[in-house]
């Protein structure tokens, strides 16, 4: 029996009324491949992710049956081969949730922690063929106008000012105080959107991604924001990545807009807050390429595509349905089953990299941002974020250094990521850097509308020279009053700060 799937509040999909939870200890009736199979929601994952991996690839072989949260049955894909036979044939393992058996059989309850990632919605990463080249055109081709100098200005901006913020302290949580607010300062800005939205962002963002029991709350506290500025950019439009997305040949309408600009800043925050902690930390504790940075044999490009082997912000990717009963890596899979993408799994095979401890300067083959047609279009935003943000960092504390020892770090998994909680750093106590500290982040009523992208040639301009972009458009922007003052975000019940702590992330794991 096939139950119907409704939109839910939030833009995404719910299940009927007829479905029911699922929580016992055993997956759903007629899973005998997945009886005593790891939870990826339990303590041994979340305290220790690459050993479980180990453990299942030794065990299973590439491909693993696993639990996922309501301990519903998966397959967790950790050969490396086998992640790119998964994402590169889509006629045979869809991004459709729809067809999701345990969906279709009334297992996933309506409030599951799941949906918010993985219920369907009008998104390129839901759909194939056609329908996914439409969509995905129009984010590619619109993220593709904007300025990659520009976006480098505007992390350097406000890098500058949250370092500020702690220069004269010498010392810093790097964390809390610049890796989890510099990327959606900086997606804020590129979205158009009043810098006040960025902290609720912020929070909901990283509720959502963990798929606490506040994930449905905190994911339509987010939709809703994206949706009001969406209906403030089609009256008012401007320079920028949602009014270029609205502008676009393939005629997004006003929902398509604001579930991708959703997308984009669930994963693009989370995403480069990990790389720019897990880069950080890496140039700080690995001997060999702090003395590398120093002796310039290895670029920090190279640093982040190392990171991105190693510790890729994505651990597991949510996911694939086979389309038919098939094959992968000796394992039979019915129709309508769930695959995951271990993409860190499949960054240490065996198979492609025997020998962890070799460097991977230049090799840019890890799964970090997946692969095949759904390939995370924004990567290279991503890497110029993450790269900028450590080069500033480094440029303005040259002598930064844990205040810990290496094995006092504290790391925290979800199902699908691992970060650290802290990065608690001492440095020689400086001083507010006057340049940064002329750009400050612009009031709310002097905010300009450029932010990043291509703007049109002013009419001094002449023929064949470029036009203002990023800090230069900044100041060209118009002065205080000429643009409205922005809209609140939607208003978004909070919880006490330790029972959101717990519920986002379990127990801690010390390294």
């Amino acid at each position: 029996m096939t139950a119907s799937s409704t939109p839910s509040s939030a833009g995404g999909t719910s299940t009927s009324s007829a479905h029911t939870s699922h929580s016992g200890a055993m997956p759903p009736p007629g899973c005998p491949a997945h009886a005593g199979a790891v939870r990826l929601s339990g303590d041994e994952h979340r305290t220790d992710p690459m050993g479980v991996y180990e453990q299942l690839r030794e065990k299973h072989g590439p491909v693993a049956p696993v639990l996922v949260e309501g301990d519903l049955p998966a397959w967790l894909v950790l050969g490396y081969r086998e992640n790119l036979e998964v994402v590169r044939t889509p006629n045979r393992f869809s991004r459709d949730s729809r067809i999701w058996n345990s969906l279709l059989q009334g297992h996933v309850p309506e409030d599951s922690p799941l949906l918010p990632m993985i219920g369907w919605r009008p998104l390129c990463v839901f759909v194939d063929g056609a329908e996914h080249e439409r969509l995905r055109a129009a984010v590619t081709e619109s993220l593709a106008k904007l300025d990659r100098r520009g976006i480098r200005r505007y992390v350097t901006r406000f890098a500058g000012q949250l370092i500020d913020q702690f220069v004269a302290d010498g010392e810093a949580d790097l964390v809390s105080r610049f890796a989890e607010h510099l990327p959606m300062l900086v997606l804020t800005q590129l979205f158009g959107m009043p810098e006040e939205y960025g902290p609720r962002l912020v929070e909901a963002t990283l509720d959502l991604i963990k798929g606490s029991e506040t994930a449905f709350e905190s994911d339509l506290f987010v939709t809703e924001t994206v949706r009001a500025h969406v209906a403030r950019r089609r009256e008012e439009p401007a320079h920028d990545f949602t009014s270029l997305l609205m502008a676009h040949p393939a005629n997004l309408d006003d929902e398509e807009v604001a579930q991708h600009l959703r997308l984009i800043l669930i994963s693009a925050n989370e995403t480069t807050t990990i790389c720019i902690g897990n880069t950080l930390h890496l140039v700080m504790t690995d001997q060999r390429f702090r003395a590398s940075l120093a002796g310039v044999r290895m670029t920090l490009p190279d640093a982040v595509e190392q990171v991105l082997w190693d510790e890729p912000s994505i651990m597991v990717c949510p996911a694939r349905w086979a389309t038919g009963d098939t094959e992968i890596g000796n394992v039979q899979v019915k129709a309508g089953d769930m695959l995951l993408l271990g993409l860190a799994a499949g960054n240490t095979d065996p198979a492609v990299r025997p020998d962890l401890t070799m460097p991977m300067h230049g090799n840019r083959s890890h799964l970090a941002f997946s692969g095949g047609p759904h390939e995370c279009p924004g990567q290279d935003i991503g890497r110029a974020i993450t790269e900028t943000a450590v080069d500033v960092l480094l440029t303005r504390l040259p002598d930064v250094e844990l205040a810990v020892a290496d094995e006092d770090l504290v790391w925290v998994s979800s199902w699908m990521s691992r970060h650290l909680t802290e990065l608690p750093v001492r440095f020689k106590p400086g001083s507010v850097d006057d340049t940064a500290a002329r750009n400050v982040v612009p009031s709310r009523a002097a905010r300009p509308e450029r932010v990043g992208a291509v703007p049109p040639p002013g009419p001094d301009a002449k023929a064949g020279e470029p036009a203002a972009a990023g800090a230069n458009a900044v100041a060209a922007a118009p002065a205080a009053g000429a643009v409205p003052a922005a809209e609140e975000p939607p208003s978004r019940p909070r919880k006490s700060l330790g029972a959101r702590i717990a519920g986002w992330f379990g127990i801690g794991k010390r390294r």
